[in-house]
């Protein structure tokens, strides 16, 4: 596998990103977004206008979405977040604050809607929630990400392209959306598993992969899915953070510290890798 270097991230981070130009305004220090913990408070806190839609993705389906917009007075490219295996949570929803703040018009679908999960606390939901992500189709949460995508990149606010972020089972959907979609600008994955050799040979996004060292079941398929996407001459950087565990940045007190370490290292990369290609 390609060394990855960590001096890339830290190049990145050097480069500007720990001090945030919006577009049109002043720059301020960088922010990621917060811990599971720390969400409740940021999404209270925002001075961004976050609102619910539903979209309609399909002849029978509709999904309930999380949208959340900049700060700007110019159109924004547009970024889809794919959930975690625990669905739709006011993390998923804090991230997509962070991606706002950031200068992107976010958007977090719920893939569970249609699954008509009850409400409860934690204990209570996410067993129902991972049990009922797991046994989604993985063609129609392709086609609804599409539909997503056209939805978000259709708002009178918006730039036409865009870009996914994913985290966890996301992350890997996320990367599986790069080889579904020819029209998709870029493409961002944390901790999630790269797709089999034959479905890699249809990327042509750039892609971004932010792995945790400690994450061995994920990061097994980082070889072969580097391989074959430099044979292929596609774009494909993945970064490795030493100490970091599975999940990182939801979890960034985590690992005596590496967690919080590797979060504050992949969010300026990802926001540096959407400047990139989608623009700003």
């Amino acid at each position: 596998m390609r060394s990855i270097a960590v001096s890339f991230v830290f190049l990145v981070s050097a480069a500007g990103c720990t001090r945030n130009q919006m577009p049109g305004g002043a720059a301020r220090p960088h922010q990621t977004p917060p811990d599971a913990a720390g969400a409740p408070g940021r999404l209270l806190a925002s001075p961004r206008h976050g609102e619910w839609v539903m979209i309609r993705t399909g002849p029978t389906d509709s999904l309930r979405s999380y949208v959340v917009y900049p700060q700007r007075s110019t159109r924004a490219p547009v970024v889809i977040l794919v959930q975690e295996i625990f669905g739709l949570t006011p993390w998923i929803r804090s991230v997509a604050d962070q991606l706002a703040a950031d200068g992107y018009i976010a958007i977090a679908p719920d893939f569970l809607t249609m699954k008509n999960l009850p409400a409860g606390p934690d204990s209570v939901v996410q067993p129902l929630a991972v049990a009922a992500t797991r046994s989604l189709n993985m063609a129609d949460v392709q086609r609804q990400i599409d539909a997503v995508a056209r939805y978000g990149m259709a708002l009178p606010a918006a730039q036409a392209k865009y870009g996914v972020v994913g985290f966890c089972w996301g992350g890997g959907v996320s990367f599986a959306h790069a080889a579904h979609s020819p029209t998709l600008g870029a493409a961002v994955v944390y901790y999630g598993s790269s797709p089999n050799a034959q479905a890699l040979q249809s990327v042509r996004a750039p892609v971004l992969g932010l792995y945790g060292g400690e994450d061995n079941r994920v990061n097994a398929t980082i070889p072969a899915g580097d391989s074959t996407l430099r044979a292929l001459g596609r774009t494909y950087v993945p970064a490795i953070y030493p100490g970091a565990g599975h999940g990182f940045l939801r979890q960034q007190g985590g690992q005596a510290g590496a967690n919080l370490a590797a979060s504050q290292a992949a969010w300026p990369a990802t926001i540096a890798w959407f400047r990139k290609y989608l623009g700003s």
